[in-house]
């Protein structure tokens, strides 16, 4: 059970050890990245609404992850981060690449992979509001399904 205290919203820590696996422990930065998008800034997660739209969106993320680590290492490379991105909307500029792929040790994770995106997304959304004619992340589409 997800909403352990039956309260109705999840906090980090629930959402946390939800989406936590076995082989796969999302790091708070990340959990804190998504609440923040995901739900009412004065709350915690609603359930199920708030959650399933989360969901819905991390499944696409897990996806899209597998689809581009190639050689099944469970971490994405430069190469495969460009190409991922990519498919998202996003043509990011080698220098940046490189920038957020060294913040990973050289490899992302599926954790560290879904945080990266909330980041190149956050930063292009800022970056639009405040210059509406923004080109340096050249965006070609939308992140996925994330909430606007």
């Amino acid at each position: 059970m997800v909403d352990r205290d039956r309260s109705g919203f999840i906090d980090e820590y629930e959402l946390q050890q939800a989406l936590s696996s076995g082989y796969q422990r999302f790091n708070l930065r990340t959990i804190r990245l998504l609440m923040f998008l995901f739900k009412n800034p004065y709350d915690s997660l609603r359930i199920p609404m708030e959650f399933a739209a989360l969901w819905s969106c991390l499944g696409h993320w897990r996806a899209v992850f597998e689809r581009f680590d190639r050689d099944r290492s469970g971490k994405i490379d430069l190469m495969e981060l460009r190409d991922a991105l990519y498919s998202l909307g996003y043509a990011i500029p080698p220098s940046v690449l490189q920038l957020l792929i060294s913040k990973y040790d050289n490899g992302l994770n599926f954790d560290s992979f879904v945080e990266c995106g909330m980041i190149v997304k956050g930063l292009t959304e800022k970056f639009k509001e405040k210059d509406p004619g923004f080109k340096l992340l050249g965006r070609k589409g939308t992140f996925g399904v994330l909430k606007s």
